[in-house]
């Protein structure tokens, strides 16, 4: 019962955090991502400052031999950058730089009215189901 309950609330702290920081804002990503334009650095300090608290914590965390609330780290196992990777992350960043959308500000957004991740989720969701389906389909 602890693990559901401890999951719901970083849940809840990272949607406000991503509020806080106007991630949701989709207008806000766009001015950060031009940096030929108007561009807004903000957002890299809400960045940075995650890395910060990520390469302090992390070395607290993984001294642990498991997590508080799980039975292992899932952990990345990939050493090498791949071609699946690298496409992965263009499309990420285009998808990113259009929209002004990443999956969690829209997740966090989804309840907000706005018609925009109305269009922008589904086609998320769409786009993980294709990419489970194709990995499936190459394993078998």
């Amino acid at each position: 019962m602890m693990q559901p309950l401890v999951s719901l609330v970083a849940g809840v702290v990272f949607g406000l955090g991503l509020a806080v920081a106007e991630m949701t804002n989709p207008l806000k990503v766009l001015d950060f991502l031009d940096l030929a334009g108007h561009w807004d650095p903000s957002l890299a300090f809400v960045m940075g400052g995650a890395v910060l608290v990520t390469l302090v914590a992390f070395r607290f965390v993984l001294r642990r031999p498991v997590p508080l609330y799980g039975d292992r780290f899932h952990l990345p196992t990939l050493t090498q950058l791949d071609r699946k990777l690298l496409g992965g992350a263009a499309l990420f960043g285009i998808g990113w730089g259009l929209a002004g959308y990443c999956p969690g500000p829209a997740l966090a957004t989804i309840l907000s009215g706005n018609s925009e991740t109305w269009l922008f989720v589904p086609a998320m969701l769409v786009g993980g189901a294709l990419q489970r389906w194709q990995n499936r389909r190459g394993e078998g």
